[in-house]
């Protein structure tokens, strides 16, 4: 059984708690809400690609449906009643849009195509007559008729394009967008909405997928740096400073900067969580003194490093888990995310955190100094190429490892810390995403020819920089990516993790591992031909592993 919210299972059979508040802390309702406004979104992008065809071009339409697709992602809303008010303004943007191409097809000469599916849906008033309707929008949806494979495929598709619209929406909010972004986003969900059953016609959309996640990812790494700066290497303090504190989760850099602008000269200092932590990097948001260190660790330990923070915890973005007692009344929200009894702020007013931050009592001592190093993104890490190729050619550089993702608390993701442990001397590691929590406050040290043997690249979209200095390394040592000596292991949790690994496809790299199991909607089948075409493998032991890897480079 596998929920196809929280893309979390039990092979054996049981549904791990599931949609009763269990792992995703999804109740049936909302799942089901997010269902009909995916199913919705299908429909806005219906008209989208046929009115783009004619001119007729809906920017905000494709604002709303990055919005929707990144409410529904694996974290970030839980509130059924934020999802039916979003049902129904995408039904509303659905009906403009279809306006706009049926007018272009006239104006053209045209008679306007009759759609339907998606198109044509009409979502009831109220959530009885919702839910009543959601069984006809699930991904599951005719999976009797179609069998597993094609369900997988689909799931595959759609939770990739569902990463591809939470950088969407980051790029957005700070005001980059791009009209290729969008059309190739509308275009999928238009493949999606007619129901296709060719698996080979599903691969190739999983590498189109890809393809749109590239161009979105480049556009996010554009909006960071001409928004925050270029991110160079920095020292990050781990341990608290005394005094009043806020502590910042999630992905939002539009909003930390905006709670840095506002908390100045207040004496209260702002702590980074979790995927926030790479902001320490950028010059616009270091710049302020009060950013005083990250705590805590990746999304799944919320819980405890919540708990454990004395002052108020803004969540932004995405990877908020159910909030406990013990911090859930400090606890505040941010554009899409979402929690029933949580307090939301729109738009970027604080004054309420900052209230919370005042009448809360911040940490009582400064704890002994513990740092790590962070931001090696693009510019810094194509600054050390030529040292890195020097340092390949003269062997200081024998293997060069990426490994990042998203983590998670399923058993098997020690498997992370064994590897980056284990790889010798005359290696680099590469990570972005949280899964570096597992292994970024370990001692590295340096290669014999003195390059940090860690180098933290940022976010998970920040995969965009790494493959641009794979691409330069490959160049530099005239030889094809997939004769690097890099091994790529991608951890899997969540939909961004997903769009990531159909990029990889798109671009031809081969024996990505990606763990520490298959993502669960990909059937066993489909699995081995995704291995059979792509080069995909599963993580098995951080020892076979670190052999296969050093034995293919010896």
């Amino acid at each position: 059984m596998f929920c196809y919210q929280c893309e979390q299972t039990d092979r054996t059979g049981e549904t791990p708690g599931c949609h009763t508040k269990g792992t995703c802390g999804k109740d049936e309702t909302t799942a089901a809400l997010q269902d009909l406004l995916v199913h919705i979104c299908k429909g806005v992008a219906q008209y989208a690609v046929r009115g783009r065809a004619l001119g007729a071009v809906d920017r905000e339409a494709s604002a709303v449906v990055a919005y929707g697709l990144f409410s529904t992602l694996t974290n970030v809303n839980f509130n059924a009643a934020r999802f039916v008010k979003l049902i129904h303004e995408a039904a509303a943007v659905r009906d403009r849009v279809r306006a706009g191409y049926e007018e272009a097809a006239l104006a053209a000469g045209r008679d306007p195509e009759r759609l339907r599916g998606p198109a044509v849906f009409e979502p009831a008033g109220d959530v009885d007559g919702l839910l009543a309707q959601a069984g006809q929008a699930g991904i599951r949806a005719g999976v009797e008729l179609v069998g597993e494979d094609v369900v997988g495929l689909r799931a595959f598709v759609l939770y990739a394009l569902k990463g591809v619209s939470a950088y969407m929406h980051h790029a957005r909010v700070v005001g980059y967008r791009s009209d290729e972004v969008d059309a190739g986003m509308e275009a999928e969900l238009d493949y999606l909405a007619g129901e296709p059953t060719d698996i080979e016609d599903l691969l190739a959309h999983v590498s189109a997928v890809g393809r749109v996640n590239l161009q979105v990812m480049a556009l996010l790494d554009s909006a960071n740096t001409g928004t925050f700066g270029t991110p160079s290497p920095t020292k990050v303090r781990t341990s608290p400073v005394a005094g009043k504190a806020i502590l910042v989760s999630g992905h939002g850099f539009d909003e930390l900067l905006e709670l840095l602008k506002q908390t100045e000269g207040t004496g209260i200092r702002i702590y980074t969580h979790g995927e926030m932590l790479p902001a320490h990097a950028y010059p616009e948001l270091g710049k302020y003194p009060h950013l005083a260190g990250n705590h805590g660790g990746a999304w799944q330990d919320q819980q405890q490093d919540f708990a454990a923070f004395p002052g108020p915890v803004v969540m932004t973005s995405n990877c908020l888990i159910e909030p406990l007692p013990a911090y859930k009344t400090r606890t505040f929200t941010t554009g899409p995310v979402g929690w029933p009894g949580v307090r939301h702020i729109a738009g970027y007013d604080f004054k309420a955190v900052v209230r919370a931050a005042k009448a809360t009592p911040g940490f009582a001592e400064t704890a002994p100094e513990a740092l790590i190093t962070i931001g090696f993104g693009r510019n810094a890490l194509l600054s050390i190429s030529e040292d890195i190729v020097n340092a390949v050619h003269s062997g200081d550089i024998r293997h060069m490892f990426l490994i990042g993702g998203c983590d998670g608390a399923a058993p098997g993701r020690d498997y992370y810390t064994e590897l980056a442990r284990a790889t010798p001397a005359e290696s680099v590691i590469l990570t972005l995403g949280c899964n570096k929590y597992r292994f970024n406050k370990l001692s590295h040290g340096t290669t014999p020819g003195g390059l940090p043997r860690l180098l933290d690249v940022g976010q998970c979209n920040d995969t965009y920089a790494a493959l641009r200095v794979a691409e330069t390394l490959s160049a530099a040592l005239d030889t094809d990516i997939n004769d690097l000596p890099l091994t790529i292991v991608l951890a899997w949790f969540e939909q961004k993790a997903l769009a990531v690994l159909a990029t990889l496809i798109h671009l031809g790299l081969r024996n990505v591992r990606t763990g520490p199991t298959v993502p669960a909607f990909v059937t066993e089948p489909v699995w081995r031909l995704l291995s059979e075409r792509f080069g995909l493998r599963t993580s098995e032991s951080a020892e076979k592993d670190l052999a296969d890897a050093l034995g293919a480079t010896r």
